[in-house]
């Protein structure tokens, strides 16, 4: 994926069972390419996830590397992840497709992107839908 043209996906696309692995071969791949722009790879969300499946961004980046399809790094990931039962890996990705700032500092920052691509939408608390309302992917306005 050419960053240069097209955003990566959404943390909310789900590949393997797990929310967020897709948008992080995304920017792996364009890390590798060099085509990154100003996203980040590995940043504090794709950290949670290699948390979680307990391997190390070394690890996944010469994964991305070694397999040039998603099923291919999917497939890796499987067979080289720490094991999880479907509802363990449920309550996981819900935390963090529901998480929002966590401290006064980060409350500000995420105040500061909102409010630079729509100031109206103070309905949006959290980091996933942030990014797909920055990145041009419609949001459902919240109550």
């Amino acid at each position: 994926m050419d960053l240069r043209t097209t955003f990566p996906r959404s943390m909310k696309t789900r590949l393997a069972g797990y929310v967020h692995l897709a948008r992080m071969i995304d920017k792996c791949r364009a890390v590798l390419a060099g085509t990154e722009g100003e996203y980040i790879y590995p940043c504090p969300m794709d950290d949670r996830l290699l948390e979680f499946t307990g391997i190390t961004a070394d690890q996944f980046t010469d994964a991305v590397k070694a397999h040039p399809t998603d099923d291919g790094v999917a497939e890796w990931l499987r067979r080289t992840a720490t094991l999880h039962d479907t509802a363990e890996l449920e309550t996981w990705n819900s935390r963090l497709l529901d998480r929002g700032p966590s401290s006064p500092e980060s409350a500000a920052k995420f105040k500061k992107y909102r409010d630079a691509v729509d100031p109206s939408r103070t309905d949006i608390k959290t980091w996933s839908d942030l990014q797909d309302l920055e990145e041009g992917r419609p949001v459902p306005r919240r109550g």
